[in-house]
């Protein structure tokens, strides 16, 4: 009777197979690793807006944040509600999708797609965003009861649209937006800049002719150091005091001081901003990031509550 032929050679390739799932396995998990690595470190190398807020998430290209910051601005030069300002931006939203456009439906042009036959101004006008903002307000707030009227009607009062109802898609984020605008949800919003992006030199005069333009005499930047009533060749920092011309009740000081901080940081491309800082805060653009950190501008200098503007020099 022959013995039955030994078995053992059958384990080791038994082995052999796990062996190489296992490999295959920590390669797939090697490949999925730097995948995830890949895209959290060149998140922060495309230049691009966030705002967060109570567990809500809403990603803006710079040109929409700083439109919406301006919108924003206008609505705070008329002391309107916030209500106002989401309608507004819910609106924007639709029309244009926070782009200033130079083109549309027939003649309609700019952030809310106005349309010079109808009477919203000239081409030029119309693509001047304050312009076309402050026209939206001034047909919204003729609106008796607007503030409680469903988003949708406020919006087609004015706008007249052959889809009203696409408003409504838009709300939440509006809203969102709205209270990081306003300075109700203080450090909400950060831009990020491109890793490597050449940076121009800023302007502080630009910046205070903006301040003024969106904001209106309610916001008075200080006199720069050294010369009473104007800026200096090297003037590199804007002071804005964070309560409006007049005094303000309590608490407002701060709320403003973010919408302003906030405008900043929107508005760090276009006027080559390089840090906001308030109160125990500061954004800068070299590690933008990271967001809001703990500011380095000393206890002395944060007393006065001022929002300090640097520019890229």
């Amino acid at each position: 009777m022959s013995e039955p032929s030994p078995t053992p050679e059958r384990h080791p390739r038994r082995h052999g197979r796990r062996l190489r799932l296992a490999v295959a396995g920590l390669v797939l998990l090697g490949i999925a690793g730097y995948g995830a690595y890949y895209v959290v470190e060149n998140r922060a190398q495309h230049a691009g807006c966030t705002v967060e807020a109570d567990g809500n998430t809403l990603d803006l290209e710079p040109q929409q944040a700083a439109n919406a910051s301006t919108i924003a601005a206008v609505a705070t030069s008329r002391s309107l509600p916030e209500r106002a300002l989401t309608i507004a931006l819910a609106t924007s939203m639709q029309e244009s999708m926070l782009r200033n456009l130079d083109h549309g439906d027939r003649d309609s042009l700019g952030l809310f797609q106005q349309r010079p036959s109808q009477g919203w101004g000239t081409p030029q006008q119309i693509m001047d965003p304050v312009h076309a903002t402050n026209e939206f307000f001034d047909g919204l707030v003729k609106i008796e009861g607007y503030s409680r009227l469903p988003l949708t009607v406020a919006a087609q009062r004015v706008q007249k649209s052959g889809f009203p109802q696409a408003y409504a898609k838009h709300e939440t984020d509006a809203a969102l937006l709205t209270s990081a605008l306003t300075g109700r949800q203080p450090g909400a919003l950060n831009c990020t800049r491109a890793s490597g992006e050449a940076v121009a030199t800023g302007d502080t005069a630009q910046v205070r002719k903006q301040l003024a333009r969106e904001f209106g005499p309610q916001v008075a930047p200080r006199p720069a150091e050294g010369r009473a009533g104007g800026g200096t060749a090297r003037e590199r920092t804007v002071q804005v005091p964070s309560a409006p011309a007049g005094g303000t009740a309590e608490g407002d000081g701060k709320r403003r001081g973010w919408e302003l901080a906030q405008w900043a940081v929107a508005h760090s491309t276009d006027l080559k901003v390089e840090k906001v800082s308030f109160q125990d805060k500061q954004w800068r653009a070299a590690d933008s990031g990271k967001g809001w950190q703990k500011s380095d501008t000393s206890a002395a200098e944060r007393a006065d509550g001022d929002v300090r503007i640097t520019v890229a020099q």
